[in-house]
Formats: structure tokens, C-alpha cells, sequence
């Protein structure tokens, strides 16, 4: 979850939400990381999620990344725990729960429906405080900025 963080931490100097994600093997070796870029990328896809995901296959040469784990400091959406069902990830672990789009128990649980061919381990809280704060403190900063902006 550290290496989570410190992505969360390095997409605030693109404007963008600070989510931070890794992918490592069974071993705990780190296939892929990744945090948000949709700022940065002009791209709706550009979760934290999709980009580990994609930077560990590219690694593995392979998409079916059995046998390793997703680790993402917030909850993932429904587009990410899609692809972490689809890329056969073992087991999610997020930081963070996200009330208003989690689809890993909170909203939604994508990853635990019985109709999907795959269902990932669960583990949540894993540095829920230091996660939390971090997107605390970051929708502060924006609705501070905003007070001063005239609609």
C-alpha cells in the first residue's frame, strides 16, 4: 500500500484525484503501478486501476494476471473492479471505502457477483486513514479554491 500512496501522492501535480494503485505477483514483486491520469491524459479510462493493470500485463506479457494482487488506496469503481475481474487478479486490496462509487462492497460488489466466471479476494482498510486523508485534504483544496470563483 505504500507504493499505492506515493502514486496517490505523485498525481496531485497533475490536477488529478490522488488514487494510486500496484500490481504485484505472488512473490510480491511489482509487475505494475499506476495512479489517475485522466487530468493528465485527457482520458476517461485513466484510473489508477486500468493503468497498473495495464503497465502489469505489458510487464507479464500476458492479461490474465493470476495469481497476483491489486492493491489501489480507494475503493475500485465499477470499470475497475470489471477489469480486475477480467484480468483474473487473486485478490483486491484498497485503503480507503468510497460510498458514493465503490463497487467492491460499498455501492455496488461487482467482484464477489456469483454470476461472474471469477471472484477476487477482498481485503479492505488497509491504510484506510492515510488514504482517506490524502482525498480529504485534496476535495478541501478544491472547494477553497472554488469560494472565490464567481458562477
Amino acid at each position: 500500500m505504500g507504493v499505492a500512496l506515493e502514486e496517490a501522492r505523485a498525481a496531485l501535480a497533475t490536477g488529478d484525484v490522488p488514487i494510486g494503485a500496484v500490481v504485484v505477483d505472488a512473490s510480491g514483486v511489482v509487475l505494475g503501478v499506476g495512479r489517475n491520469v485522466r487530468e493528465a491524459d485527457h482520458d476517461p479510462t485513466g484510473h489508477a486501476e486500468v493503468v497498473a493493470l495495464r503497465a502489469a500485463a505489458a510487464t507479464r506479457g500476458a492479461w490474465r494476471l493470476d495469481g497476483c494482487t491489486l492493491v489501489v488506496t480507494l475503493e475500485p469503481c465499477t470499470m475497475c473492479a470489471g477489469a480486475a475481474v477480467l484480468a483474473r487478479v487473486d485478490r483486491v486490496v484498497f485503503g480507503a471505502w468510497d460510498p458514493k462509487a465503490g463497487a467492491v462492497g460499498s455501492l455496488w460488489d461487482v467482484v464477489r457477483d456469483r454470476r461472474l466466471n471469477h471472484r477476487p479476494e477482498v481485503v479492505s482498510g488497509v491504510l484506510a486513514d492515510e488514504s482517506t486523508a490524502l482525498l480529504a485534504d485534496f476535495f478541501a483544496g478544491h472547494r477553497a479554491a472554488g469560494e472565490g470563483k464567481q458562477t
